[in-house]
């Protein structure tokens, strides 16, 4: 762990429940997060008809100090949750596999952008809460809003871009060019 950077291994757990059309058979959700979990290898949680929930996989939830803005606005929300990014397999009616837990809500709506990964939020538990106040509250540093100014040059005196310099233009360059008519009869 540097200053830069928090990592902890969060383990995150997924829903397996009937799917309720004919075109999935299961449906996969995430749940659950575990803070400072070991390894896990879809381990089976709980069962209950055929709803069943895996410990699915362990990631790193990396928090970084140039991010508290992101975790703030999260922090802010009625329920501060966590971003699990999934990606379906190869294979039909496999289980999905976890590619990432995130605290920034910038970077869940960042992979729910690209079409091809399913984003879930979790809710944070409250240690997990407490441990991303605790780093905003170390590292974070309001940024003063600074509105950009415009240059008060005039910009319209040069006409770049107006045809070729190189051929001769006689008549203006905006002009509309005439249709030819055909005569009335």
């Amino acid at each position: 762990m540097s200053e830069k950077t928090l990592s902890m291994p969060l383990g995150v757990v997924l829903r397996k429940s009937p799917g309720v059309t004919r075109w999935a058979d299961w449906v996969w959700r995430a749940v659950a997060v575990l803070p400072g979990a070991g390894p896990a290898d879809w381990r089976e949680l709980r069962r209950d008809g055929d709803v069943v929930e895996y410990h699915a996989s362990t990631v790193s939830l990396e928090l970084y100090r140039t991010d508290t803005e992101a975790y703030l606005t999260e922090l802010s929300t009625q329920t501060p949750s966590i971003y699990v990014v999934m990606r379906e397999t190869e294979v039909a009616d496999s289980r999905p596999e976890v590619v990432l837990a995130t605290a920034s809500p910038f970077d869940g709506q960042d992979y729910a952008d690209n079409g091809e990964d399913i984003v879930e939020l979790v809710p944070m538990p409250p240690a997990l809460i407490a441990l991303v106040q605790e780093w905003v509250e170390k590292h974070h540093k309001e940024e003063k809003f600074v509105k950009r100014q415009r240059d008060k040059g005039c910009i319209d005196l040069v006409e770049d871009g107006i045809g070729d310099a190189r051929v001769r233009q006689v008549a203006d360059v905006y002009r509309a060019p005439l249709t030819k008519r055909e005569p009335v009869h």
